[in-house]
């Protein structure tokens, strides 16, 4: 008796380790394992897109290892104890009942709660270190989404990236002081502020920057960005619901218009792009007619190649995103968004739409 006892204690106990090693484990499990176990994950280009790879990666690993277990036991079951199993038998004994094995009721109970309590750690870990907002950005993104395109700006760079060598602060404050003016409409509007005392046409949540870029039909936007640079992306949206989702960086994020009385935090931070390249974009909300083709890329060069591109569009006001990219020797369109594109003809008559508010 005390035999069995302990052999299911261990059965049990080692289901629990398992659980506990597997799950959410920030080490980088083997590439042939993260081969079969990231579901089609694209590799991660940064410091949270790894936590987060990891994490789907092992839990996974632990899923199939209590998979593998329980079904073991369930068909060991359906087959010992089955109808054709009992006719072979020469006596009449039934199998042994273990309904009142308390040890046994009690490790069935307490382990299946220290694994979920397990994955609820290790999720918390990492969404915790995928949310922190206390990585020192050298580079904070304005991202406008807006039906059905994007327009970036940088609203600081950083001194070490800085053609000047000191910060540089891109708000455009006239573009900035006649949104806030759409906040309130005046008294002789018929219904002024219905929408708990504001406009509803304020743009004033929106931030503009003397350095933008902003899609089009006819041209996916590109947004220039350092590798090894810590980056923050500040979104709205200047209407419905959007997302701003990079595949490779593992994690997507709403945009909402007026997204601090949505109780949205609409700030996130990445550590670093690891690598340089070219890396497509999409928006993740469904937001109407031609959200599947709202995409934008992000591109990734080097700090250098990042400095001469601000330097270019600081001292040339008027050119444009593309004649910026050429340069600094780069591919001056969209290079990651095929087959997709940016055409809104929408089947009848073939003309294009376009968003009406281009400042937004």
């Amino acid at each position: 008796m005390n035999r069995r006892l302990a052999k299911k204690v261990g059965a049990a106990g080692s289901l629990l380790m398992g659980g506990l090693a597997l799950a959410g484990c920030s080490v980088a499990p083997p590439e042939a394992v993260s081969r079969i176990l990231d579901m089609g994950w694209p590799d991660p280009v940064t410091p949270e897109g790894t936590q987060m790879y990891n994490f789907w990666v092992w839990v996974w690993a632990a899923a199939w290892i209590i998979g593998i277990i329980m079904w073991s036991l369930f068909l060991v079951a359906v087959f010992k104890w089955n109808g054709t199993s009992r006719s072979k038998k020469t006596d009449d004994e039934f199998p042994k009942q273990l309904q009142y094995n308390v040890p046994l009721e009690l490790a069935l109970t307490i382990v299946p709660i220290i694994i979920v309590f397990s994955l609820f750690f290790f999720t918390v870990q990492t969404q915790t270190v995928v949310t922190a907002r206390d990585k020192d950005p050298e580079v904070t993104v304005d991202v406008t989404a807006f039906q059905w395109n994007w327009k970036f700006g940088y609203a600081e760079v950083g001194p070490s990236l800085s053609p000047t060598g000191a910060l540089y602060e891109g708000v455009d404050e006239d573009r900035q002081a006649r949104a806030d003016e759409t906040k309130y409409d005046s008294e002789d509007t018929p219904n002024p502020n219905p929408i708990h005392g504001n406009s509803m046409g304020d743009l004033s949540y929106l931030n503009y920057d003397l350095i933008e870029t902003t899609g089009s039909t006819e041209e996916v936007p590109v947004l220039v960005l350092p590798t090894g640079t810590p980056i923050e992306f500040r979104l709205a949206s200047a209407d419905v619901n959007h997302a701003f989702w990079v595949p490779e960086f593992l994690f997507k994020r709403d945009a909402y218009a007026h997204p601090e009385a949505n109780q949205q935090e609409r700030s996130f931070q990445i550590e670093q792009i690891e690598r340089e390249g070219a890396f497509v974009g999409r928006c993740a909300e469904m937001c109407g007619t031609y959200h599947s083709m709202m995409n934008f890329e992000v591109r990734a060069v080097s700090p250098e190649a990042f400095r001469d591109y601000i330097r270019f569009r600081t001292e040339n006001p008027g050119a444009t995103n593309a004649e910026a990219l050429r340069a600094i020797g780069q591919e001056p369109y969209a290079t990651s968004t095929h087959p997709f594109n940016s055409s809104r003809t929408d089947g009848r008559d073939g003309d294009n739409y376009n968003d009406p508010n281009a400042d937004a």
